[in-house]
């Protein structure tokens, strides 16, 4: 079901444009007090406090619209004719999302989800300029993708804050093009941070809110009362009652790579593994029994089977960083460069142990 808002302004109007009607019908002559509704001369009394919030919304709002993108990929034809597809039955199919300005020149940030697989890239500004945009590199694992706007410059550009300081409860502002909808704003709050999810690479983390997020908001930005971006809106429930951002901290990590080389090279162990409690390990005295991940499987060849890891080890720790759950070493070893050799702690037999395994790099089909 659609629901329509219609400003007070048309319903003045309506009203008063009937008034006469209503005169001429079966209630004239009854008696019937004459209805009078006129705008008021200057709006209602407000509480001062909530007056000032209201302000800094608009402000807010106003502020941060020019810099956001109508993104819409379109891709290869179909490979068999649906009906209205025009007389082949060949027309590329258009999708759209969302994105944001990062620099005066033209780069432009949005998700990998909105962009995959597209033959052309069109954006469409606020000032309602369109363009082709270049894909200058995109990454699955995270759903980030920054594009390029040639033969445009001097543009409105939003500026991104810091993720890891967003705190649970704090107001964010999701801003997209749900439903081809243009511009629209959302507000709400941060209801979970961090929030875990199948949707992405192993390791993942979003930032959660309850601010509208639908589809077309893809690629959009969450943004804080400061007016920085702290997300990238990147998917929601089935009802878009709860949605999920990429932080800006893996944007600020992520973006410039993608930028330079077209992808991002994650760190690779070849190891297959669980929590510790779920296999049913036990760890010794003095360790939590919930710490680390069990290694229930050793690819040949690859780096942790050349370092010495072996299957019913319980990793523990990776280049002095901790190791409580699985997530953790996924997390750990993704953001580690290939080639660099690290440190690996592991419990074997009941006792502790330091391993030296050098970072490869994670296949492309696990990326």
């Amino acid at each position: 079901m659609r629901t329509l808002r219609v400003p007070a302004t048309v319903i003045f109007a309506l009203l008063a444009a009937a008034a006469p009607l209503r005169a001429q019908g079966p209630a004239a002559g009854q008696g019937a007090a004459p209805l009078n509704l006129t705008l008021p001369a200057a709006p209602g009394p407000m509480d001062p406090e909530l007056a000032r919030i209201n302000q800094s919304l608009v402000r807010l709002a106003d502020q941060l619209r020019p810099a956001l993108l109508q993104v819409r990929r379109v891709g290869a034809p179909p490979e068999s004719p649906h009906p209205g597809d025009g007389p082949e039955g060949r027309r590329p199919r258009r999708a759209i999302g969302s994105g944001f300005i990062v620099s005066s020149e033209g780069h432009v940030i949005t998700n990998h989800h909105v962009v995959q697989g597209a033959s052309t890239v069109e954006v469409r500004l606020h000032d309602r300029r369109r363009f082709t945009a270049r894909m200058l590199g995109s990454d699955a694992r995270t759903d980030l993708a920054v594009l390029k706007i040639d033969g445009a410059a001097n543009l409105p550009v939003m500026r991104l804050g810091d993720s890891d300081a967003l705190r649970v409860g704090e107001l964010v502002m999701a801003l997209g093009n749900p439903f081809g909808l243009e511009e629209s704003v959302s507000l709400g709050i941060v209801s979970r941070k961090p929030a875990r999810l199948g949707v992405a690479g192993p390791g993942f983390q979003f930032i959660q809110t309850d601010a509208a997020v639908n589809p077309g908001n893809s690629g959009g930005p969450l943004v804080n009362m400061a007016g920085e971006v702290v997300g990238v809106n990147s998917a929601a429930t089935s009802r878009g009652s709860i949605g999920f951002a990429v932080p800006s901290r893996v944007v600020q990590a992520v973006a410039p790579v993608l930028a330079a080389r077209g992808k991002m090279v994650w760190g690779w162990l070849g190891v297959s593994i669980s929590d510790a409690s779920e296999g049913g390990a036990s760890a010794p005295s003095g360790v939590p029994p919930k710490a680390g991940a069990l290694v229930q499987g050793v690819r040949p060849g690859e780096p942790a089977a050349r370092g010495g890891v072996r299957e019913g080890d319980i990793i523990v720790e990776v280049d002095s960083r901790p190791v409580n759950e699985a997530r953790d070493l996924q997390q750990i070893v993704a953001s580690l460069p290939p080639g660099r050799a690290v440190p690996v702690g592991v419990l074997r037999g009941g006792r502790r142990e330091t391993l030296t395994v050098e970072i490869g790099e994670a296949p492309d089909e696990i990326q």
